[in-house]
Formats: structure tokens, C-alpha cells, sequence
């Protein structure tokens, strides 16, 4: 079988990496082509573009970036009809995706969505889209099987594949000090800072998470930086701050960490897997925060708390996402502070929920079973 994969950004390369792996096991004369990145290609796929090319976010900056965004729908179109692929399986970044949805469909193409994008947060409308171009879904939150039965949809929850990559790493992960001498580190507690992938992302929120450094003399901060983006982008922001930056080691960072900073998105899932207390923090450009606050439909912005159903861990948006309220819950999850084991229990309910790991596995399996009209 013939497979394009699509992957807008970090966390999707990381997802698809996983199911590329899983679908050669399924089917061992899979042909894979794929936009994603690093992770992907290491799987085994044909890499057609990176993510660093692709992934845009906020009004302003996609705006600014329309005839790029274009241009590179215009491609993919092509190399999907050029390839001629039996199923476009799509990764989450919805602004895109859905467009590619359309064509491949139209096209004759089947198109199965690979972790939902998150309508239940915002574009709600969007759903139809799904109805009318996808014709499997697979989610990897279970609250996601609610939303989608409220629009006549009937999606599976086969588990999350955070879990797949996560207990894979802590099973191989040596001792702490051999991990810390191999990325240059002492014997000092480590706070994390997890900023985001992309430059805008790093741009607002790494500043803010700095103001706390001076105040943590015990502590050493670690920035766990992605390698599409440039150190100058970083080592601007760091000043004389005593700060490291260590890129593509997000995981072996978090392992050692009594506590982290971090970007809403997929880290803060990946932070909770491995037990380390957060701050969740997030600050944009005013026009897009703007128009977020309209349309968004969501109590809360990270995953930990939209799984668990209640603030388990503390965000920090925009304007208060400032110096005084980053120390202050920063020294509320440390060792001895009043909020830790009451957010550790709540990691605990959160890892209950998702289930057992085996998410990629599974699907991988279902999507080669119903390309081969195999019955379940």
C-alpha cells in the first residue's frame, strides 16, 4: 500500500514517526511519503518537506504568510496526484489539512484523519468537514468521543501515542548523573523550559519564563530548544541570564527536572507523563490573543487540564503571565512547595484515563486492515 503522511509542526512529526514505524510492521510493503520532519524520515518515511517550512500560527502570521501557505498547498496537491497514494492520512494541523482533505477526496483518495485537530476548541463549524471529506477519524483524548457523537460522527478511542514514546524513553533512560554528563550539566536541581517550537512562540514566551532565573540562585534553568530553530534566536533572549540551552533533548530534560515552564501544547502532556510538577504559561501577539478569547470554547488551554476536567495545573496567558506570578507558582510545585503532590496525585488520574500505551500499534493495524477491506 501506498501512504501520504502529513505533519505541520513538531509534536506531529513525533506522532507520525511512531505510526510510519507501526505501518511498515503492518504492512511490509508500505510505500511511505510524507511532510513532516526529522523523526519522520529517521522512521523510515520519504521526507517531501519539513515542518519548518509549514508550520505557521496566529492570525498575523499566517496572514503574512498567505502566498507561502499557497504555494505549498499547490505542491502537496501535486505530489499526492503524482504519487497516487491509496490513503492521505492527515496529523492534526487543521488550517492545511482540511484543504489537502477536499482534493484527496475529491480526488478518489480515502483520507483518514490521525489525531483529531481540536474542534472542540474553536471552528466547531469545522466538523463538517470531517462528515463530508474523512472517512475515519482517530481521536487520542477520550472526551473527544462526546464531542464527536453530539455531530452524528462515531469515532474509537484506541489510546494516546504520547504513551508509546514516553514509557519506551523512561525504559531507557540510564541514571541520572550519566545523563547529566552527557549533556553537560551539574549536580543542581534543574527547572526546565519548555518555550515552544515555533519562533513566534519563543519570541513571547521564553522572555517571560526568564524573569524567573534570578530568583531560583539553587536552581540551574535549562532550555529545551528545538533544532529548526536558530541559537541566535535563543541566545538573544538569554542575555547574561544564567541559562544553558540543550536542543533535542526535551525528554532526557524533563527527566532530570523537579519542575517546568511550559508553552501550552503538547509538552504539557508530555511533561505530566513524566511527573514533573509545570507552570503552564502562553502569550501571543495581541491581535490573535484577541481574537482567540472570541471564538475559543475551552475552560482551559492545556491538555492536563482538559483531560483531567479541572485546573490541575496553573496557566498563565498573556497578561498574567508576568514575573510575580511565575515565582509564585513556581515555588508552589518544588520540592516542598504546597502545590506538588496534589499535582502529582492529579497526574496519576490523568495517566488512568489515557489508558494502556500500544496507541500507534493499534491504529497502525486498523488502517492497513480497512485499505486491505479486511473485517474487524
Amino acid at each position: 500500500m501506498k501512504y501520504f503522511i502529513i505533519a505541520g509542526e513538531q509534536s506531529g512529526d513525533l506522532h507520525g514517526s511512531n505510526l510510519v514505524r507501526e505501518l511498515f510492521k503492518a504492512d511490509q510493503n508500505a510505500e511511505i511519503k510524507c511532510w513532516g520532519g526529522d523523526l519522520m524520515e529517521s522512521a523510515g518515511a520519504e521526507l517531501l518537506i519539513h515542518y519548518r517550512n509549514t508550520a505557521f500560527m496566529g492570525f498575523l502570521v499566517v496572514i503574512k504568510n498567505l502566498g507561502v501557505i499557497n504555494r505549498n498547498l499547490a505542491l502537496c496537491r501535486h505530489q499526492i496526484s503524482e504519487f497516487k497514494p491509496d490513503v492521505v492520512i492527515l496529523i492534526d494541523y487543521p488550517g492545511f489539512n482540511f484543504r489537502i482533505a477536499e482534493f484527496a477526496c475529491k480526488s478518489g483518495i480515502k483520507v483518514f484523519y490521525y489525531i483529531s485537530p481540536k474542534l472542540w476548541a474553536w471552528k466547531e463549524n469545522r466538523v463538517k468537514r470531517v462528515r463530508k471529506y474523512v472517512d475515519r477519524m482517530y481521536i487520542i483524548f477520550p472526551f473527544e468521543v462526546e464531542f464527536y457523537k453530539k455531530h452524528n460522527i462515531e469515532v474509537e478511542y484506541r489510546g494516546n501515542p504520547l504513551l508509546d514514546e514516553t514509557e519506551k524513553r523512561l525504559k531507557d533512560f540510564c541514571e541520572h548523573s550519566d545523563i547529566r554528563g552527557s549533556l553537560g550539566l551539574d549536580n543542581r536541581p534543574l527547572i526546565a523550559l519548555l518555550a515552544g517550537s515555533r519562533t513566534h512562540e519563543v519570541a513571547h514566551i521564553l522572555p517571560k519564563m526568564i524573569e524567573s532565573v534570578s530568583h531560583f540562585p539553587g536552581y540551574q534553568f535549562v532550555i529545551a530548544g528545538v533544532k529548526n530553530l536558530p541559537d541566535e534566536l535563543y541566545y538573544k533572549i538569554i542575555g547574561n541570564n544564567k541559562v544553558k540551552l540543550i536542543k533535542d533533548k526535551t525528554y532526557e530534560i524533563l527527566y532530570l527536572s523537579e519542575a517546568a515552564l511550559v508553552a501550552s501544547g503538547t509538552a504539557t502532556l508530555e511533561t505530566a507523563l513524566f511527573r514533573v510538577p509545570q507552570v503552564v504559561c502562553f502569550k501571543g501577539e495581541a491581535i490573535s490573543m484577541l481574537i482567540a478569547w472570541a471564538v475559543i470554547k475551552v475552560k482551559y488551554i492545556s491538555l492536563v487540564n482538559l483531560i483531567i476536567g479541572n485546573e490541575a495545573v496553573k496557566e498563565l496567558i498573556q497578561y498574567s503571565l508576568n514575573e510575580k506570578n511565575l515565582v509564585e507558582e513556581l515555588k508552589a510545585i518544588l520540592p516542598g512547595g504546597l502545590k506538588r503532590e496534589r499535582l502529582l496525585g492529579d497526574y496519576n488520574k490523568i495517566r488512568e484515563i489515557l489508558g494502556p500505551a500500544g496507541a500507534s500499534e493499534r491504529i497502525a493495524a486498523d488502517i492497513v486492515r480497512i485499505l486491505k477491506g479486511i473485517k474487524a
